[in-house]
C-alpha cells in the first residue's frame, strides 16, 4: 500500500482534499497531529515514511521521526482552558491550519511556508507558529475547554 499524506494513527487514502475524523476520548489532557508523507507499507503495517515516520509501522505507537510540522494540544487545563498550537521544532513537512470550530473561539493558526528551508538562521521564526523551545509568548493559543477543533493539512 503507498499513501502520499497520511495523519499520525489514521489509515487513509491518499488524497489532499480527504478528511478524517480523530476522536479523542474523554479524560485526554493533550497529543499531537502530525502527517506522514511518501508512506510505503505492506498488508502488515510495516513500511517506511519520508516524513513523520513511526517506527516503520502504519498505526503510530510512538511520535514520529522529524522533520514534521505538528498540531499540539492540551486540553482542560489551568482555569479549564485548552491549550494549541503549531510547532516547527521538530522541522516542517507540510503545511498545516489548526482552528477551533465551536465556543466562540475564532483565533486559528495557519503555517503555510517551510521557513526552516527559507530562512537565514536568524530569521527562522513565524509569528503563529511555534518556532523554538520556550517559544509560548507568542505560539501558543488557548480556547474554553470542551472546544472542537479542526486540524488541516496542505491548506
Amino acid at each position: 500500500m503507498s499513501f502520499g499524506l497520511q495523519p499520525c494513527l489514521v489509515v487513509v487514502g491518499n488524497s489532499t482534499q480527504e478528511s478524517w475524523p480523530l476522536d479523542v476520548n474523554a479524560g485526554t489532557t493533550g497529543g499531537r497531529v502530525w502527517a506522514r508523507t511518501g508512506c510505503n507499507f505492506d498488508g502488515y503495517g510495516r513500511g517506511s515514511c519520508q516524513t513523520g515516520d513511526c517506527g516503520g509501522l502504519l498505526q503510530c505507537q510512538a511520535y514520529g521521526a522529524p522533520p514534521n510540522t505538528l498540531a499540539e494540544f492540551a486540553l482542560n487545563q489551568y482555569l479549564n482552558l485548552d491549550f494549541f498550537d503549531i510547532s516547527l521544532v521538530d522541522g516542517f513537512n507540510v503545511p498545516m491550519d489548526f482552528s477551533p470550530t465551536s465556543n466562540g473561539c475564532t483565533k486559528g493558526i495557519t503555517c503555510t511556508a517551510d521557513i526552516n528551508g527559507q530562512c537565514p538562521a536568524e530569521l527562522k521564526t513565524l509569528a503563529d507558529a511555534y518556532s523554538y523551545p520556550k517559544d509560548d509568548a507568542t505560539s501558543t493559543f488557548t480556547c474554553n475547554g470542551g472546544t472542537n477543533y479542526n486540524v488541516v493539512f496542505c491548506p
